[in-house]
């Protein structure tokens, strides 16, 4: 499986986003009123102000704070480079990764996990709100489905099946992947970000998604996962 892709062609990648503002308090009268719109039908027994620290997984609520990249070498031994963009000013976080990707060719293959649902247009969504110009490899307007470079490892596992969400914890343990015992989960984020104010630390847990993402592809091609020891975070 996925033996047709040049891996050092590839480029994995994982967002962690949070809500645009610390409390619904902050929040502008006016999106507060459409928030309590989006959300009514999801919150249940929650109000919309409990229910705001949730708020970072809708673009239109929410922010990108890391985008953690990580390229397959090919040098023998076969390793891995991961580079993070992380920051409080998130238009100065987009353009940066938008820089690194003109610096790419147009063939790069971008991939995630749940990336075609939720990384990939988070991704274009924010950076249009912020008023930048969409990166050649995350244009999909008016390309055919196989002109474009996305690749997704959950919907890759589906096989066709369009009913259920398999986690990359679920998916790391299955196919037996180390991965570190982390502090934090995705459903902290918002926390560690606003209440501890902890970057470093979310920056730390999107590299380590991007490398059982990474490792995740090897097992699918039926190869030996990358050694820590080649393993490169730079920058």
């Amino acid at each position: 499986m996925l033996e047709q892709y040049d891996l050092g062609q590839l480029m994995v990648l994982d967002i962690e986003t949070v809500p645009q503002y610390a409390t619904h308090a902050e929040v502008p009268e006016h999106l507060q009123k459409l928030w309590d719109l989006k959300t009514q039908r999801l919150r249940k027994e929650e109000t919309a102000e409990e229910f705001y620290e949730s708020a970072g997984i809708w673009a239109e609520f929410g922010k990108i704070i890391c985008i953690s990249v990580g390229i397959f070498t090919n040098a023998s031994p076969k390793g891995l480079r991961i580079k993070s963009f992380a920051g409080h000013d998130e238009k100065e976080l987009l353009e940066k990764f938008s820089h690194m990707l003109a610096g790419q060719p147009p063939s790069l293959i971008l991939c995630a996990h749940n990336g075609k649902e939720f990384d990939f247009p988070y991704l274009c969504r924010r950076m249009l709100i912020n008023g930048l110009k969409l990166p050649g490899q995350l244009e999909i307007s008016g390309k055919k489905p196989w002109e474009i470079n996305h690749l997704d490892t959950m919907e890759l596992w589906k096989f066709g099946d369009y009913k259920s969400f398999t986690s990359l914890s679920l998916l790391t343990a299955i196919f037996n992947i180390p991965t570190p015992k982390d502090d934090i989960d995705g459903s902290m984020v918002a926390s560690v970000y606003w209440k501890d104010n902890q970057l470093e630390r979310i920056c730390t847990y999107c590299q380590k998604d991007v490398v059982a993402t990474a490792q995740l592809i090897r097992r699918y091609r039926g190869e030996e996962l990358i050694e820590d020891e080649n393993i490169t975070i730079v920058g």
